[in-house]
């Protein structure tokens, strides 16, 4: 005989079964999403990129963002640029470093830099410890499931300029060694940040192990390569699927143009992604 009794609790059963089901069919929709989403990369102009993941984390890499003359205007208000998850440093230069530290304390978010950079700025008391972590060369950190990111070699400086509050004067400081990021997404696509850099051989070296995809490539000249010296590293050592030209045309003494660029590289199975400061691109 069924009862009322025996009624709700079979109801009860069936709800929390139809519950589970539903949280279960959340679940494997979302993760089919992050499987299916896409890398996206808002250059903000200069070496500042903004990379949303396929898992929906955002890394913004060098954010010489408030002072840079390039970064359009709508972004000069740092909150619009949306949520960010983590902030990727490559050297102590002040067009590098840029608005990292005010971001890092305001979003209660980690600086990911160089060692003797990230010293520096704990030590002047720029950022405190638990924002401004330590690795090196060869190091890798996996801060999301899924998204790696190692520092390698560049061939460059770093110096970090601070205004003494007590002197009012400006000192200038070890910025630890200057650095480049292979930043691997959840579904494998990898982005190599050069930083800057000059031409070292160990280039090839980087690309046949880490093997990127995507390689932002300063072409500035004066501080970093030449458009001729960039392409002669997509050309024979880098050979990446795509390359984004950067640090150009901030400053005078940064002549080099993606034109100039396109024009040494020649025919290559590279291709050169030749955005404008604001622009996005997706893989």
């Amino acid at each position: 005989m069924i009862t009322i009794e025996k009624m709700k609790q079979w109801g009860a059963r069936n709800m929390r079964a139809v519950s589970h089901f539903f949280l279960l069919w959340i679940f494997a929709m979302g993760a089919a999403h992050a499987a299916d989403g896409k890398t996206e990369l808002l250059w903000l102009g200069h070496s500042a990129v903004r990379i949303s993941t396929p898992g929906g984390k955002v890394i913004l890499v060098d954010p010489f963002i408030t002072q840079n003359p390039k970064t359009p205007e709508q972004y000069k208000n740092l909150d619009a640029l949306g949520h960010i998850d983590l902030i990727v440093v490559t050297h102590g230069h002040w067009d590098h470093l840029g608005d990292a530290p005010e971001l890092a304390k305001r979003l209660k978010i980690p600086v990911i830099a160089p060692a003797g950079l990230n010293q520096t700025l704990l030590t002047l008391g720029v950022l405190p410890a638990e924002l401004a972590p330590r690795m090196n060369k060869s190091g890798t950190i996996t801060p999301f499931e899924g998204i790696k990111i190692t520092m390698v070699h560049a061939e460059h400086s770093s110096e970090v300029v601070w205004h003494n509050p007590t002197t009012n004067k400006d000192e200038t400081h070890p910025g630890g060694e200057p650095v480049g990021f292979i930043i691997e997404m959840e579904n494998g696509f990898k982005i190599y940040h050069m930083g800057d850099t000059g031409l070292f051989s160990d280039m090839k070296m980087i690309a046949d192990y880490y093997k990127p995809d995507l390689v932002l490539i300063p072409i500035g000249g004066h501080f970093v390569m030449s458009p001729q010296d960039a392409a002669y590293a997509v050309r024979y050592w880098l050979k990446p699927h795509y390359a984004l030209p950067i640090h150009y045309g901030t400053y005078p003494v940064l002549k080099g143009t993606p034109e100039e660029f396109i024009k040494a590289l020649g025919t290559s199975r590279t291709k050169v992604l030749d955005l404008t400061p604001g622009g996005t691109v997706t893989f």
